[in-house]
């Protein structure tokens, strides 16, 4: 399918929120600083929204505080109108799905569920993020995750609300774009499509921190794990329907200059280390712009237009969060990341 340049101004441009200084940070400063650079909209992560409301609230307010937290949220929502910005999306709502019937797991999880959905309500989105979940005690059956995520699915359907389901590089059962697209076609309900992420994507097959090379050697030569990715990116494009895709997340990724141990620590696989801390925008350092440029246009083939979102944690090639604790750089790091995402549609388009 050829693109076109001029199909690509149909494109929105998304920033998330957690992705420009710190949760300490006023989210007042970060709104500015997301829509002087041009975006449409934020994702809106949860800490900032915990954040804001302990600064609203003059209090300390717990994860759980719904009723709280609902306050805080339509005030988040009159600033962003403020800056002429939408809340595009609600995330990151994890581990969710394969937890065991009747555990407290289970209950806690669906109780979440219907936590954010109010909070939803209250800052004027209909789209919640589901990462795949990185659990190690939930099920491996694809149709018991299935299963919880249909559950959620009609509970977010009566309020008109869709779920964006990514695949999580470092998840237990589902890492790739293809286990997560198996999964929704097993839900198969009109209000869940995926979340592609360039990062989650390359992450889980192309690339890997443990490895010296930074990249995925299980697969013997870089040749055949050239050919491989190519081969997954072309079934994207051909397999999935152009509805069913929700929105694209951006981000690069630097090549840890010092592989990392092949193990959990504090908490995280290695996967998920690397996801934390050294995610930069395309064409800024990253070691996978080329790889950020293909899966963009795998998803542009399908024939979508769907959100373009920037969702960067940045702390620099060796990880040490040194960029992220400058407010002063917050229009700096954000107009760069447009410019990044506009250089990534133009590498993208045909004519």
């Amino acid at each position: 399918m050829t693109i076109s340049r001029t199909s690509l101004n149909a494109i929105p441009l998304s920033f998330a929120s957690v992705s420009v200084g710190t949760p300490g940070d006023p989210l007042e400063e970060k709104l500015k600083a997301i829509s002087s650079a041009g975006f449409r909209a934020i994702e809106l992560g949860f800490p900032d929204l915990l954040a804001f409301a302990h600064s609203f609230h003059k209090k300390e307010i717990r994860e759980d505080d719904y009723e709280n937290l609902c306050v805080a949220g339509n005030e988040v929502k009159k600033l962003c109108e403020r800056y002429g910005l939408g809340i595009m999306m609600l995330q990151p709502f994890s581990n969710f799905e394969g937890w065991g019937k009747g555990s407290r797991e289970r209950e806690d999880a669906f109780a979440k569920a219907r936590g954010w959905i109010g909070i939803m309500r209250a800052v004027g989105t209909d789209m919640l993020q589901v990462g795949s979940s990185d659990s190690p005690n939930i099920s491996a059956d694809l149709n018991v995750l299935a299963s919880d995520l249909r559950e959620l699915a009609d509970m977010l359907a009566p309020h008109g609300y869709r779920l964006a389901y990514e695949n999580w590089c470092w998840a237990s059962h589902a890492p790739t774009w293809s286990l997560v697209w198996e999964i929704v076609k097993l839900v198969d309900r009109p209000n869940i499509g995926l979340c592609l992420d360039t990062f989650q994507t390359f992450g889980s097959e192309y690339a890997d921190p443990c490895s010296s090379s930074g990249l995925n050697e299980s697969q013997g030569s870089q040749q055949k794990l050239e050919d491989n990715f190519r081969y997954s990116l072309a079934t994207l494009s051909k397999t999935v329907p152009k509805e069913k895709i929700y929105l694209l997340q951006i981000s690069d990724a630097y090549k840890p200059t010092v592989p990392f141990e092949d193990k959990e620590i504090g908490g995280l696989r290695p996967r998920g280390r690397w996801s934390h801390d050294f995610r930069p925008y395309p064409f800024n350092g990253g070691r996978y712009t080329k790889q950020c440029v293909e899966i963009a246009k795998a998803v542009l083939g399908t024939g979508s237009r769907c959100w373009f979102s920037v969702e960067v944690f940045d702390g620099g090639a060796d990880g040490k969060d040194i960029s992220r604790e400058n407010r002063g750089e917050m229009r700096t790091v954000c107009s760069g990341a447009m410019a990044s995402v506009r250089t990534l549609l133009d590498e993208c388009a045909d004519s």
